[in-house]
């Protein structure tokens, strides 16, 4: 294999085991295109083994920037030079879940991929992906902008279902880089007061920057105190559980107004059991909400907030590597201290940033 045919690729056997590969570079067929990766991002559901457990291996990566290399002959929407982001996964525009618009749990939504993963120097996209979520990026957004359209269009999904009324108080539990996309974005979608919950001091600092109006320490004392404390009383109207934890879905439960919205902004562990009161369930009236992922709609509205500079991600990209330091950078992903966004580049394009 020659050097110009070696597709570097990063791929996940087990929590400690990340390995770079050297690979083909994948050909393409005729309704495809092969994509050059400027930049690509960890997400933090890499680092969950029972999600995408894979015993040969699973290339990571699909929160993506990229220069379109070579297309197939049937491909029309895109020429080489364009620079793209591609949604790894996308549905079908007509079934029984797309057409209620509940395009993600479409059956067939998941079985699009990257070929072989976005983790790599080089990898492909197919039909239904370019004729669906592809969008070209302009040089206005930044890679490092760029490779949150698809983690924070999962924001914008989520906060489509969450109920947020004009001036409503929205409580994140959590201030990962997810939890911190909800408090940003919350109030496009019209929140007041947005606040964040977190153990961990630099978080809630970062918290800060992104633009909540007050951070909650559970650990000083009673969350439910400080909460009503800092919004004239009232628990939350709204309360994002951005923690895949079940602990925090029984937290979020005790923190929001009757009338209130939770919504998972994250899932629990397979067969962890949450239960409810059923009298205070139903006389409550608290709606509980779910999205798993984004559609097309989700990253074509989140793409024009960023075009419009009516989102900032830049405080919460905290680190960049070199895909050959990806282990290094996965093991930051997985201590979930003073990291965010953790962005890697292909050697050949990493200059230290």
């Amino acid at each position: 294999m020659s050097s110009s045919q070696i597709n570097h690729v990063g791929v996940y056997y087990g929590p400690d085991d990340i390995r770079v590969e050297a690979r083909e570079i994948p050909r393409i067929r005729e309704d495809e295109a092969l994509v050059a990766t400027s930049s690509t991002a960890l997400c933090a559901g890499e680092a969950m083994p029972w999600y995408h457990k894979d015993p040969h291996g699973k290339v990571l990566g699909h929160e993506v920037i990229g220069t379109i290399a070579q297309v197939g002959s049937h491909v029309s929407e895109f020429h080489v030079g364009d620079r793209i982001f591609a949604h790894h996964h996308v549905p079908r525009l007509i079934s029984h879940q797309a057409l209620r618009g509940h395009f993600t749990i479409d059956p067939h939504y998941r079985e699009t991929h990257f070929n072989p993963g976005a983790m790599a120097d080089y990898f492909v996209i197919g039909p239904r992906q370019i004729h669906g979520d592809t969008f070209i990026i302009p040089e206005t957004i930044s890679d490092d902008e760029a490779v949150t359209i698809e983690p924070w269009s999962c924001v914008v999904s989520g906060l489509k279902v969450s109920g947020i009324q004009p001036g409503d108080t929205v409580l994140v539990i959590g201030a990962g880089f997810m939890g911190l996309g909800f408090a940003a974005i919350a109030p496009l979608f019209g929140a007041g007061r947005v606040i964040v919950s977190d153990l961990n001091p630099w978080r809630r600092q970062k918290a800060l920057e992104i633009g909540a109006n007050a951070v909650i320490d559970p650990r000083r004392e009673d969350a439910a105190e400080q909460l009503r404390s800092l919004n004239e009383g009232l628990l939350a109207d709204v309360v994002v559980a951005a923690v895949p934890n079940v602990e925090v879905f029984r937290e979020a439960r005790r923190l929001v107004e009757p009338g209130g919205t939770i919504h998972l902004a994250a899932p629990g562990h397979p067969n962890t059991q949450w239960s409810q009161d059923a009298a205070e369930t139903y006389f409550s009236e608290v709606t509980i909400t779910s999205r798993y992922s984004s559609d097309h709609t989700d990253v074509y509205q989140y793409l024009r907030w960023l075009k419009a500079g009516r989102v900032n991600p830049n405080p919460a990209i905290t680190h960049h590597f070199p895909l050959s330091r990806l282990a290094e950078a996965f093991r930051l992903l997985s201590t979930a201290d003073r990291s965010l966004k953790i962005v890697l580049r292909p050697d050949h394009l990493y200059e230290g940033a």
